[in-house]
C-alpha cells in the first residue's frame, strides 16, 4: 500500500496525485529490517537520523503494526520523544520486531 508523504493517506499504486490532498505522489522504496527488543529503540533512531524517510512502520513477529511514525516527527527533534517512549514500551512487550521503512526514491 502507497500513502501520501504529505497527508499520510492512503493511495492505490498506480495513483499520481493523491485523492485526498492533490499532492503529486513521489516514489517510494520501502526497506525491512528485522531486529530484537533490544536494538529496537537504537535501530528506529538511527534510521530518523538518515532523513530520506517517510514513514517507519514496526511490527511483531506475527506482522501486527504496533506502532508508525511519520516522517515529518522526524523533521522536529522535540516531537520525537513520545515516539521513543512508545517503542521502549513496544521493546518491553515483544522479543523481536520487524521495521518497515519507507523511503523516496
Amino acid at each position: 500500500m502507497v500513502h501520501c508523504t504529505k497527508c499520510g493517506g492512503e493511495l492505490p499504486e498506480y495513483a499520481r496525485f493523491c485523492q485526498n490532498c492533490g499532492a503529486m505522489v513521489e516514489k517510494v522504496v520501502i526497506e525491512e529490517f528485522s531486529v530484537s527488543a533490544d536494538n529496537l529503540v537504537s535501530k528506529v533512531k538511527e534510521l530518523i537520523r538518515e532523513g530520506n524517510i517517510t514513514r517507519i512502520i514496526v511490527r511483531d513477529e506475527k506482522g501486527k503494526t504496533l506502532l508508525e511514525i511519520p516522517a515529518t516527527v522526524g523533521v522536529v527533534g522535540a516531537l520525537i520523544a513520545p515516539w521513543l517512549a512508545a517503542l521502549g514500551t513496544i521493546a518491553a512487550l515483544a522479543t523481536k520486531c520487524t521495521i518497515s521503512v519507507e523511503r523516496r526514491e
